[in-house]
C-alpha cells in the first residue's frame, strides 16, 4: 500500500465560521497550498483562534509539519495560549515553522543589540532596568544625535521612539523631542526625566529597551529582505513614514507609506544585500544566537535601512527589525522555495 503523502497544516488567525469554512482555495495562502501539493504534500487549513485553542492542538497533533501565519499579538491578546500550544507539537516531533523559543532569540529587538558586531551592526545600547536606563540616557549623550528607542517585543509602531535633544538644559529640565512610529503620531515635546518615567513599563515582565543611532536616510526607505531558511527569496522596497517628521501645517493628514514594491532574489540592486545575508549575516547570527541551520524559520524576514555609504560610496545597510512569527507579504518565489524547504523536513510519524 503506498504511503500517504505528509500532512502540512497552515495556520492562520479566524474565528470559528472561518475555521469551519476554510479551504486550501479561500485564503490569502492559496499559492502556498498550490506549490504544497505540486511537491507531493497534503497541505490543510487549521484557522486558530484563543477560543477553540484545543480543538487546533488535536488537529495539529495529527499532521507532520506546521506552517504558522498568525500575529499573536492582535487586538490586545497575546503569546500566552499560541507559545505553549506550538511547544507541544514540537516536542510531539511535528517540524514547526518558526518555534516559539527560535522565536524569542531572533524575532525580538534584542537581537538588534546581540548582532550589533555583525556588518548589518550599529552603535546599539541595550538597557534592562529602568534604573539603568535612566542612569545612562543622559543631555551629553543625546547631545551626539538622534537615537531610536525600542521595546524589545511589540508591533504596529508602538514602543519605537525618535528621540532628539532640542537645547542645552535650563532651569533643571532637559527637553527632548518625541515622536513616536505608531501610524498618526506627531512631534511632542516633553521633558527628558517625563519621558523617561513614561518608558518605564516597557521594563515590565523581563522587558527592555534597545537604543541605536537615528538613520538620517530613513526617508530614502526600508528594503524587507525575505527569507526561506537561510536562503534569499525576495525583496520588498517601501517608502516608510514612521518616526519622519510630518508637515506642520494647519489641518495636515497623518504621513502614510508608500506602496511596497516586490523583486524577486535576483534583483540586481540588491545583489549586494543578498551576498551578505546569505554568506556572511545570517550564519554569523545563527552563531551568535545558538540557533542551528535546521531550527531556521520556514520564511522571515529582516528589515534594513540605508546607512551611511561606505568610502567606495557604495551603500551600507543598517538592520532595524527582524520578523519571525507573522508574516503578511510573501514574494512570488516564496510559495515554491517554502514548498521544497518543508519537502525536505524528514518524515514525522503522525499520531
Amino acid at each position: 500500500m503506498k504511503n500517504a503523502p505528509p500532512r502540512i497544516a497552515i495556520v492562520w488567525r479566524g474565528d470559528r465560521e472561518a475555521r469551519r469554512a476554510a479551504t486550501p482555495q479561500n485564503n490569502r495562502f492559496h499559492r502556498i497550498f498550490e506549490e504544497l501539493a505540486a511537491v507531493g504534500l497534503a497541505p490543510e487549513p487549521a484557522v486558530f483562534d484563543e477560543e477553540f485553542a484545543e480543538d487546533v492542538l488535536e488537529q495539529l497533533l495529527a499532521v507532520d509539519a506546521v506552517l504558522v501565519w498568525v500575529n499573536p499579538l492582535d487586538n490586545g491578546k497575546t503569546r500566552k495560549i499560541l507559545d505553549p500550544l506550538l511547544r507541544k507539537v514540537a516536542e510531539a516531533g511535528r517540524f514547526v515553522s518558526a518555534h516559539p523559543d527560535v522565536i524569542l532569540k531572533m524575532g525580538v529587538k534584542e537581537v538588534l543589540y546581540e548582532t550589533r558586531h555583525i556588518g548589518w551592526g550599529v552603535d546599539t545600547r541595550l538597557y534592562r532596568t529602568a534604573a539603568g536606563f535612566r542612569e545612562a540616557f543622559v543631555p551629553t549623550f543625546l547631545a551626539a544625535g538622534p537615537r531610536v528607542l525600542k521595546q524589545n517585543r511589540g508591533n504596529g509602531g508602538q514602543g519605537i521612539w525618535k528621540v532628539e535633544l532640542m537645547g542645552a538644559p535650563a532651569d533643571g529640565a532637559t527637553l527632548i523631542s518625541v515622536l513616536e512610529a505608531k501610524s498618526g503620531s506627531v512631534p511632542e515635546t516633553i521633558d527628558l526625566s517625563d519621558f523617561i518615567c513614561r518608558c518605564e513599563a516597557y521594563f515590565t515582565e523581563g522587558g527592555c529597551i534597545v537604543d541605536q543611532p537615528f538613520q538620517s536616510r530613513l526617508p530614502q526607505g526600508m528594503i524587507r529582505c525575505y527569507m526561506s531558511g537561510s536562503r534569499v527569496v525576495g525583496f520588498g522596497q517601501q517608502l516608510v513614514k514612521a518616526l519622519v517628521t510630518p508637515p506642520s501645517r494647519p489641518g495636515r493628514e497623518p504621513l502614510q507609506p508608500g506602496p511596497r514594491i516586490m523583486y524577486p532574489a535576483s534583483a540586481e540592486p540588491f545583489h549586494s544585500l543578498r551576498t551578505r545575508m546569505e554568506k556572511e549575516w545570517t550564519p554569523e547570527m545563527m552563531s551568535t544566537l545558538g540557533i542551528e541551520a535546521a531550527s531556521l524559520p520556514i520564511i522571515w524576514d529582516a528589515d534594513f535601512l540605508y546607512g551611511p555609504p561606505d568610502a567606495a560610496g557604495n551603500d551600507s545597510y543598517v538592520l532595524c527589525e527582524i520578523n519571525v512569527s507573522s508574516v503578511f507579504a510573501i514574494p512570488d518565489e516564496a510559495p515554491a522555495e517554502i514548498a521544497r524547504a518543508i519537502a525536505s523536513q524528514p518524515r514525522r510519524s503522525a499520531v
